[in-house]
């Protein structure tokens, strides 16, 4: 006979056999410094056992959005939990840091614990691509507050720098270039927008094959993971060669690449010197958005922009292409008070 607490919705043994399914998933990612085991009551990790002789702490805190709901519509729930951790760790090395673990929290109207392995394997995935443990975090079945099928997810991540080697952007000026690494596609921010556009004003669905997407269905495309960059920032960042690093999320280049600058400067970015993703071109297509305001709205290509010494820029350029990345040098820094991003 059913407990009085599954007869009111909650299925305690779903939650139970998730942590189980889990665990096999969690061992991947772990590194020095991890205490303990998944499922203690809290999340132990041994700052000591790191060679760090002046450690700042930086968190960051953040969610999928309404992505989710693309994920849900079309029932694929293992790239999620990558974008999950994306978000909260590239803001983590934005700022000098290395991810050292990380939390997730996942509620949901029903357990389904087929489903909710699906995400925390993304999650896996994400903290493996950013050598970051996955060292504990909270599933939460709440019938009456979420459907029976719905879900939400967030994380929350712990990194730490040395304090001399905190990526400030105090010691920018004009003259300094700005480099652009490429991004996945839209990443994790504006889909309520994107989904606005593609399913309400157009009418396509998840397997709607659109020329510009070279075979891949629309679903495939606006659910393919954030790009992490952790592991070909932190080399970078232990040489001193960045002097600041914007994470383009939401806001796009207009509200993010100021966030590096003091008062008094900006960035001038010459469009034509990246390639805009085929996806950002379909959104202005089909959504009948202004030009200017994509770069309001989303990365256009670039999911991290970053500020070095002019005189660095081929050490730089030289470290990317030992890792086989792509970098692109989009505009400069100038003496500016009004517009903070000139795009020409």
């Amino acid at each position: 006979m059913a407990n009085a607490y599954t007869r009111a919705g909650v299925n305690v043994k779903a939650g139970y056999e998730v942590i189980n399914r889990i665990k096999k998933y969690v061992k991947k990612t772990k590194r020095l410094g991890v205490m303990g085991e998944l499922g203690n009551f809290g999340a132990c990790f041994d700052l000591s056992s790191l060679n760090i002789k002046e450690p700042v702490l930086i968190s960051g805190t953040d969610g999928v959005g309404t992505k989710l709901l693309l994920a849900i519509n079309e029932d694929k729930h293992n790239t999620v939990g990558i974008d999950c951790v994306a978000m909260c760790v590239n803001d983590i090395v934005a700022n000098g840091a290395e991810p050292l673990y990380f939390l997730d929290y996942i509620a949901t109207g029903k357990n389904i614990p087929d489903r909710l392995e699906q995400v925390v394997a993304g999650v896996v995935e994400g903290c493996y691509q950013a050598n970051a443990a996955l060292i504990g975090g909270e599933s939460a079945e709440m019938p009456g507050m979420y459907g029976k099928d719905e879900y939400d997810l967030a994380g929350f991540a712990v990194g730490v720098a040395e304090k001399s080697e905190l990526v400030t952007g105090e010691n920018i000026q004009a003259g300094d270039v700005l480099l652009g690494l490429s991004s996945s596609g839209i990443h994790s921010n504006g889909y309520s927008l994107v989904r606005k556009v593609f399913f309400e004003q157009n009418g396509f669905d998840g397997l709607t094959l659109l020329p510009e997407l070279n075979g891949k269905t629309l679903a495939e495309e606006l659910l393919t993971p954030t790009r992490i960059y952790v592991k070909i920032l932190l080399p970078l960042i232990k040489r001193k060669l960045i002097k600041g690093i914007a994470h383009i999320t939401g806001g796009g280049f207009i509200e993010n690449i100021p966030r590096m600058f003091d008062e008094g400067l900006a960035a001038e970015i010459l469009e034509g010197t990246w390639p805009i993703l085929p996806i950002f071109e379909m959104l202005e297509k089909y959504g009948k958005i202004s030009h200017n305001e994509m770069f309001e709205i989303f990365n256009m290509g670039l999911g991290m922009v970053l500020t070095i010494d002019a005189k660095q820029k081929d050490a730089v350029a030289k470290e990317f292409q030992n890792q086989g990345e792509m970098v692109y040098e989009i505009g400069k820094v100038i003496e500016q008070k009004d517009d903070l991003v000139i795009i020409s």
